[in-house]
């Protein structure tokens, strides 16, 4: 009975079971709402639309995906353009809330989404992010293409200051890319009229760039735009990427900071008033609204051994603060670094995370040399002048547009709002005025809210600090930072002596006056009278007879220079005394002008000086010149070993900090009161392969017997090693021409020569650089009275080795000429490795062994490699005989000879760098030359 009850028992359970399982069968649910948002989200776009406004006033439309980073964007806009050297370039685009930086670049590693508030549609301006330190480091004409673009939208938009001469000469350069040669007959008095180069352009600012204009016959639209980049790169503010600050001390005086791939410059009133190269920054840092830089350490005494200088400077806001600090994280990786320094690991760190994370300039100027050059060819795209398309570069109504877009987004009037995402809060915003960085941003006293427009995903406090370039920093409180010095710069002051440096209009824009600066650009009037005793209390360095600027070397505490308002400080350049320019005058000439004005009736001493201001009490950065010493102090060392290895030494720091190519920059290119009559002669132009070219009447070769008259482009260089005995001879030559090659044969012929080198291939860049004046081999081939065979000939990919018969047809007496030729210096450039140069040069040397006549040299024009050969040689020689090596000096030797012996201020960084190169690995210190 029980067992029957237990299992009617467990049926009853059974059929409850089943019957609840066909109810829950025959039952259902159906989530309207969510179906149809899923189906409007199938529906949303997945992409988001992209405008990108490229230099040459062109736009495009890009798709991107919405989730995809940055740098697909970027991809696609280097593929549209088919730009190979890329990682010089980046796209802007308008950030909000607005302020003084209120275009910001695109991060590649972020989505387009988070960064841009304005949108979509998302507009972005292709620009220039790197400006490169020298237009030959550019491997592709269209590369250099887009960089002139640039520039001349900077001149035009102001945020490249330009002295008018300057201007003039660069607009001159503009106008021969798009309109070529000047023809009279097509070029009419008015024919620039509808252009516009610089703002509140003049009809004489037009006159002076068509006379400019007329002396650019035969550059073609790459060379053309190479020369402006070349002469726009000597610009102060050249490649500055600027933002407002104020100086942190009670002054609270406004400035400006500019990043730059040498480092970082200070400016007021768009005048450059100081720089701190990387070289000499240890760490950079922001904390809030306050900048940092941390010097390297300095000795200034026994007593403290060494102290830290750490500069700070007052932003104008958090965001501006931390703009500046990413900007020269990406500069110093990008222009000082090999490689990107890797990201941190670790995981819980202090600070901000960015780093830059593209290619450095070194890997791209290493990947340029391992692809091949393309050749391609491109239209200069059509632009606007003033109301209608032409061809040419950037236009007003261009920058007036950009400006419009720009202001149209900052001119958000109180009615106009921004949401925050953080906390849903409304801000009105005042009216912003301005375009570029010059202008500083006005925002309410009380809006403090910085949340409504940060990165989202961290608060204000978890960013305030930045990091270091350097890893190995801690938390620190910092110091009070020295203060920084400020000039008052004397505005009125003008400097009105006109250019007497060399007097061949292609080379006269080089320097706007003697000084190499735009008259009354940074200049500083100092007044002072002696004391009891007669003193002013500073002394001097350098004089025209030691190839440098005059540079106060010393200011004596107390006395009248250290007293008087503004400051005679250490390291300043004195360009007058008493109204009187000193740039040509020797080391005693200016110590006698300065004794002199005791004499004066009212005793007082007038000096202008172009400023080089201090950082911190008795502390400097590094003045714009290097200090060499004296000559007589040179003579009179009793260590030559030393004052060798002090010099090199000194060469290495200089170029360093760049304060090597700036006194290059200084030396005049063409020596004082030295004639070139015998080159202006009518009959003798057509022998000139380069009309500003030319050689001195003093020191040129004076053929005995040429065809058609003793000119030949040719001047005798002779370098005298100091202590050894030895005098280099040289004949520093341009490259011939069809119609000089007898007259070069006749030279060689005359001076008795047996080796000449050549630095240069017969074409570069489709343009003739020198006319083979050689026979094939085996060949011969007669030049007047000479007979020339070549008898052997050998090349690798760096040179070219021939030798030649030269025989006198008339008295049958025959030479042996040996013929050296470099064939791997890159045309508008050096070579990347000076490893075969060098062993090049050591060739030279080798062939030179024991040779009395002078070796002739030659390129093209005869100046620029033809000076770094001259040099080289120089300087391995001084080495052997344990002199020191001051490569300024040589070139200043060499261009008493000839003028503009090496040409440009890469090829002189170049040369020095080879340099300290050889010391102690190709060339030592010879046993012959006691110590």
């Amino acid at each position: 009975m029980d067992m029957m009850t237990e299992i009617r028992k467990l049926w009853e359970r059974i059929t409850e079971l089943h019957t609840m399982s066909m109810r829950l069968v025959s039952s259902g649910s159906y989530n309207v709402r969510a179906s149809e948002m899923a189906h409007l989200q199938d529906r949303t776009p997945k992409t988001v639309t992209c405008v990108v406004h490229f230099l040459d006033d062109s736009c495009e439309t890009f798709e991107i995906d919405k989730r995809a980073k940055a740098q697909n964007l970027l991809d696609k806009v280097f593929e549209h353009l088919e730009l190979v050297e890329k990682d010089y370039f980046g796209l802007q685009y308008l950030d909000l809330p607005p302020g003084d930086d209120a275009l910001r670049w695109l991060d590649p590693l972020k989505t387009i989404k988070k960064q841009c508030r304005v949108g979509p549609p998302f507009e972005f301006f292709f620009r220039v992010k790197f400006y490169v330190s020298d237009p030959s480091k550019l491997a592709e004409e269209y590369t250099r293409y887009h960089f002139f673009l640039q520039v001349k939208r900077d001149i035009l938009s102001e945020k490249l200051v330009c002295p008018p001469s300057q201007a003039a000469l660069l607009a001159s350069f503009s106008v021969q890319s798009e309109l070529g040669d000047y023809n009279p007959d097509e070029h009419k008095d008015g024919y620039l009229a509808d252009f516009l180069f610089i703002p509140s352009q003049t009809d004489d600012f037009e006159k002076m760039v068509c006379e400019k204009h007329k002396q650019h016959r035969g550059q073609t639209p790459a060379d053309a735009e190479y020369n402006f980049l070349d002469k726009a790169k000597r610009l102060d503010m050249y490649g500055i990427d600027l933002h407002n600050a104020r100086v942190r001390d009670q002054s609270n005086i406004e400035i400006q900071l500019g990043v730059t791939s040498a480092g970082l410059v200070v400016f007021q009133n768009n005048v450059k008033i100081n720089t701190f190269s990387w070289a000499k920054i240890v760490k950079i840092s922001f904390k809030r609204k306050q900048f940092f830089i941390q010097l390297r350490r300095e000795a200034v005494s026994v007593e403290n051994d060494s102290i830290e200088n750490l500069i700070g400077f007052n932003m104008i806001s958090y965001r501006s603060c931390k703009n500046l600090w990413k900007s020269c994280v990406e500069h110093h990786t990008f222009f000082r670094l090999h490689h990107p320094n890797p990201p941190s690991k670790k995981i819980f760190s202090i600070g901000s995370k960015f780093r830059y994370s593209g290619r450095t300039e070194y890997q791209t100027l290493e990947e340029g040399k391992r692809r091949a050059k393309i050749d391609r060819t491109f239209s200069r795209s059509p632009s606007k002048r003033y109301a209608r398309r032409t061809v040419g570069g950037v236009s007003r109504d261009a920058i007036l547009e950009e400006k419009r877009y720009i202001e149209g987004y900052r001119n958000l009037t109180k009615s106009q709002t921004f949401t925050s995402n953080s906390t849903n809060s409304t801000h009105n915003f005042n009216r912003y005025d301005g375009v570029n960085s010059h202008t500083r941003a006005t925002l309410p006293h009380d809006y403090k809210s910085r949340a409504s427009w940060n990165d989202g995903t961290r608060s204000e406090k978890s960013d305030d600090d930045g990091g270091f370039l350097s890893h190995n920093t801690s938390r620190d409180t910092y110091p009070a930072p020295a203060p920084t010095k400020v000039v008052n710069f004397n505005s009125s002051e003008e400097n009105t002596r006109s250019d007497q440096y060399y007097d061949i209009p292609a080379y006269e824009e080089y320097i706007s006056n003697g000084n190499g600066y735009a008259d009354g650009h940074g200049l500083v009037t100092i007044r002072m009278t002696p004391d009891d005793l007669g003193r002013f209390g500073f002394n001097v360095k350098g004089g025209a007879d030691q190839g440098m600027p005059i540079i106060v070397s010393r200011v004596a505490p107390g006395t009248p220079a250290d007293l008087a308002i503004p400051r005679l400080n250490e390291g300043d350049q004195v360009l007058f005394i008493n109204g009187r320019d000193v740039s040509q005058h020797t080391h005693e000439q200016v110590v006698m002008f300065i004794k002199a004005s005791r004499e004066t009736h009212s005793g007082e001493l007038v000096l202008v000086v172009r400023p080089n201001v201090y950082v911190g009490e008795d502390q400097s950065e590094e003045p714009d010149f290097t200090y060499i010493p004296e000559t007589h102090q040179i003579a009179s060392s009793s260590s030559s070993a030393n004052t060798l290895e002090s010099s090199l030494m000194l060469l290495q720091e200089s170029l360093e900090s760049g304060a090597a190519l700036a006194q290059f920059e200084q030396l005049y290119r063409k020596k004082p009161n030295m004639t070139m009559n015998a080159a202006r002669n009518e009959s003798n132009i057509p022998k000139n392969r380069y009309r500003d070219i030319s050689p001195y009447d003093k020191t040129r070769v004076v053929l005995k017997t040429g065809s058609t008259g003793d000119y030949i482009n040719a001047n005798y260089v002779n370098m005298e090693i100091p202590g050894s005995g030895i005098v280099n001879r040289y004949i520093a030559a341009q490259g011939p021409l069809p119609n000089t090659c007898t007259d070069f044969w006749q030279m060689v012929w005359e001076q008795h020569s047996s080796l000449v080198v050549m630095l240069t291939t017969k074409v570069e860049r489709g343009r003739v650089k020198c006319h083979q004046y050689w026979p094939e081999l085996y060949e011969t081939e007669d030049f007047g009275a000479l007979q020339i065979t070549c008898v052997k000939e050998e090349e690798t990919p760096s040179f070219a080795f021939r030798e030649f018969n030269l025989t006198h047809v008339e008295t049958s007496e025959e030479r042996h000429i040996r013929h050296m030729q470099y064939i791997a210096w890159p045309d508008h450039g050096v070579p990347d490795d000076p490893s075969d140069f060098l062993e090049f040069v050591m060739k030279v040397r080798q062939n030179r062994s024991g040779m009395v006549e002078p070796t002739i040299v030659h390129c093209s024009a005869g100046i620029g490699r033809t000076g770094v050969l001259i040099t080289m040689e120089t300087a391995m020689c001084r080495v052997e005989a344990r002199q020191p090596v001051y490569p300024l000096i040589i070139v200043k030797e060499m261009r008493d000879q000839r003028a503009m012996l090496i040409q440009t201020a890469s090829q002189y960084k170049f040369v020095c760098e080879a340099i300290l190169r050889v010391y102690n690995g190709l060339v030592k210190p010879s046993e012959d030359y006691h110590r």
